[in-house]
C-alpha cells in the first residue's frame, strides 16, 4: 500500500470537527468541559458532544482495522485466506459504523435536516420534556405461591 494516499477518514473527523467548532465558535475541549459540568443544561449541546465522541471512537477502531488489515495483507502470498477476509469485513464494518456516527454530527448540526421541523419533531419534543411513563403502569400479578414483598403487603394493609 503506498503511503501518498490521504486519509480520507480522518478527513471526516477533521471537518466535522471543525464545524462543530464553528457552529459553537469554541474549541471541542470547551465544549466537552461545559457538557461535563453539566449535561442537562443544553441537551443539544450535549448530545453533539456525546455523538462527536463516538464518531472518534469509531473512527479509532477503523485505524486499528485497517492496521491489522495491512500486517496480515504483507504476510499473505497471492490468494487472501479466511482469516483475512475476515479482517477486510471488520474494515467494511467499522467504516460503516465511522459514516453512520458521522452521518448523526451533520444531522445534529443542520436546523434544517428532514425531521427536525415536521410534525413528527415536534411529537418527538414533547414526548422529550416528559419525565414520567408514558402510559400508566401498575404494579407485576404475582403467580400463586409467591409472595409479595414486605412493602407491597404494608402498602395493601394501609388501605
Amino acid at each position: 500500500m503506498s503511503d501518498d494516499i490521504p486519509d480520507i477518514g480522518e478527513d471526516v473527523v477533521g471537518v466535522l470537527t471543525a464545524q462543530i467548532e464553528a457552529h459553537f465558535a469554541m474549541g471541542m475541549d470547551h465544549l466537552k468541559a461545559v457538557v461535563t459540568n453539566d449535561p442537562a443544561a443544553n441537551p443539544y449541546v450535549t448530545d453533539i458532544v456525546k455523538w462527536h465522541g463516538l464518531l472518534l471512537d469509531a473512527q479509532s477502531a477503523l485505524d486499528r482495522a485497517e492496521d491489522d488489515l495491512l500486517a496480515a495483507l504483507e504476510t499473505q502470498p497471492s490468494e487472501v485466506d479466511d482469516p483475512t477476509m475476515g479482517l477486510a469485513h471488520r474494515v467494511n464494518a467499522a467504516v460503516t459504523a465511522r459514516d453512520g456516527r458521522a452521518l448523526v454530527v451533520r444531522w445534529l448540526l443542520d436546523p434544517d435536516a428532514p425531521g427536525k421541523t415536521d410534525l413528527a419533531a415536534e411529537r418527538l419534543a414533547r414526548l422529550r420534556s416528559r419525565t414520567g411513563p408514558a402510559v400508566p403502569t401498575s404494579p407485576a400479578r404475582r403467580t400463586a405461591g409467591v409472595p409479595a414483598p414486605a412493602v407491597a403487603r404494608a402498602g395493601r394493609a394501609l388501605r
